[in-house]
């Protein structure tokens, strides 16, 4: 019996756009909406779809502040959003491993 690893990946995350901000919020408490687009070297308009996607799935939280008398915002994950992203990888982990050894 093939058992399908793949069916474990979160289809939310798994958009490589979303892998990388899931990624970099990751590794740090908050990122600026600016770093995190030179980062991953995405445009705002698709930077703001992918965080929207993100946001109403739960995952990432924004918070809209001033910095030096500028609009800036803040991404960063929430709990529910951490836990996704240690499945995600858990998950891809596994299916890495599952094809060890295996020929194609």
């Amino acid at each position: 019996m093939r058992v399908d690893l793949t069916q474990d990946l979160d289809r939310v995350i798994h958009e490589k756009g979303r892998m990388g901000i899931m990624a970099v919020l990751a590794a740090s408490a908050e990122v600026s909406f600016t770093d995190m687009r030179e980062t991953l070297g995405m445009t705002d308009g698709n930077l703001t779809t992918h965080l929207r996607t993100l946001q109403e799935a739960g995952y990432v939280a924004l918070e809209k502040t001033q910095h030096h008398r500028r609009p800036q915002t803040l991404c960063r994950l929430t709990p529910a959003g951490h836990a996704a992203f240690v499945g995600y990888v858990e998950a891809l982990e596994r299916f890495v491993a599952s094809t060890r050894g295996k020929t194609t």
